[in-house]
C-alpha cells in the first residue's frame, strides 16, 4: 500500500500542475506572475510543486492575473476537496461523536457495494450496541471529547438499516485477531461474536475471516479501510480520517481487498473460527 497521505500529496501536485499549465498558457513566467500578484517568486514554485497549499484568495488572484477569472471557482472547489481528504480526528469530532457518525449517513445510504477490511475491530455495520459503546467510550476518553456517547451509539445503530433494506451488499473481511481482541470485556465480546454469526447469515452479507495460520507471504495485515462502490475509500488512521478519491488509489485498495479475500475462509470454516473465539471467552 502507498503511504496514508499519498493521495493528498498527489492531489496537491495535480493542482500545482494545473496552475503551472494555466500560467504557461498565459505566457507568464513565475517571476512575472509573482510580480503581478505582489508575491515572492518562490510562492509560485511552491504552489506548482504541491509543497504548499494555496489559499482561496491566492487561487483567485492566480486566475485573474493569468486572464482566466472564470476558472477561479473551479480551482477553489478543487482545493477545498483536497483539504477535506485528510481530516484530523480532533477537527472531525470537535462537535462530538454523534456529529461524526451522522456525517457519513448519506454516503452509507447511497452506496450499493460495501467492501470492508478490518484487522483489529468488528466493523460498524455489524457491531452491537454494547460493543459500539465500548469503542466510542474509549475514543471519547482517549481524545478528551464531549460526552455524547449514548447519542452517537443510537446514530450508529440506526445506520445499520442499510444491511437489512434495499439492494446494498456487504463484503467483509476480518483478521482472526479481530475476533480475539476483548473490546468491552468478555460479556460484551461474547454478545458481539454471537451477533456476528447471525449477521453472516444475512443475504446482504459475505463474511470472510483470515485465519491466524494463513500464509502471509503475499500480503500482510494492512490498515483497516472501507470501499464505497468504486468512488471512495475511507481509511482510519491514528491521527486522522483519510478519504481517497483518486481512481488509481481506489483501484489499489480494491486489488488489496481481493488479495485479502483470497486468504479468508467462509461459511462453516468462518463460523468455526467465531465459535472458537466465543469458547475462548469462557
Amino acid at each position: 500500500m502507498s503511504s496514508p497521505s499519498s493521495s493528498v500529496q498527489e492531489a496537491r501536485k495535480a493542482l500545482g500542475q494545473r496552475l503551472r499549465e494555466i500560467r504557461l498558457d498565459a505566457d507568464l513566467t513565475a517571476r512575472a506572475l509573482a510580480a503581478l500578484a505582489g508575491w515572492h517568486e518562490s510562492k509560485c514554485s511552491r504552489y506548482e510543486s504541491g509543497t504548499r497549499s494555496p489559499s482561496e484568495a491566492d487561487l483567485r488572484s492566480w486566475a485573474l492575473h493569468c486572464g482566466v477569472p472564470h476558472l477561479a471557482d473551479d480551482l477553489v472547489t478543487t482545493a477545498r476537496g483536497i483539504d477535506g481528504m485528510y481530516v484530523e480526528w480532533r477537527r472531525m469530532e470537535r462537535s462530538g461523536l454523534r456529529r461524526a457518525q451522522e456525517s457519513v449517513v448519506p454516503l452509507w445510504e447511497r452506496t450499493r457495494r460495501f467492501r470492508i477490511y478490518s484487522s483489529w475491530l468488528i466493523p460498524g455495520p455489524v457491531q452491537t450496541a454494547p460493543y459500539i459503546e465500548a469503542v466510542l467510550t474509549s475514543i471519547r476518553d482517549r481524545r478528551q471529547l464531549v460526552d455524547d456517547v449514548e447519542e452517537a451509539v443510537r446514530v450508529r445503530i440506526a445506520k445499520q438499516h442499510v444491511i437489512h433494506e434495499g439492494d446494498h451488499s456487504f463484503a467483509i473481511v476480518l483478521e482472526e485477531a479481530a475476533l480475539r481482541y476483548r473490546i468491552g470485556g468478555p460479556e460484551v465480546m461474547a454478545g458481539q461474536l454471537g451477533h456476528l454469526l447471525s449477521a453472516a447469515s444475512l443475504p446482504s452479507v459475505s463474511l470472510g475471516i483470515i485465519p491466524l495460520t494463513a500464509d502471509r507471504s503475499r500480503i500482510w495485515p494492512v490498515e483497516g479501510f472501507f470501499l464505497y462502490d468504486t468512488e471512495v475509500a475511507n481509511v482510519e488512521l491514528v491521527s486522522a480520517h483519510l478519504t481517497v478519491t483518486q481512481s488509481h488509489e481506489i483501484d489499489l485498495y480494491a486489488q488489496t481487498f481481493c488479495a485479502l479475500q483470497e486468504l479468508a475462509v467462509y461459511g462453516s470454516k468462518a463460523r468455526e473460527l467465531i465459535t472458537s473465539a466465543i469458547d475462548a471467552l469462557r
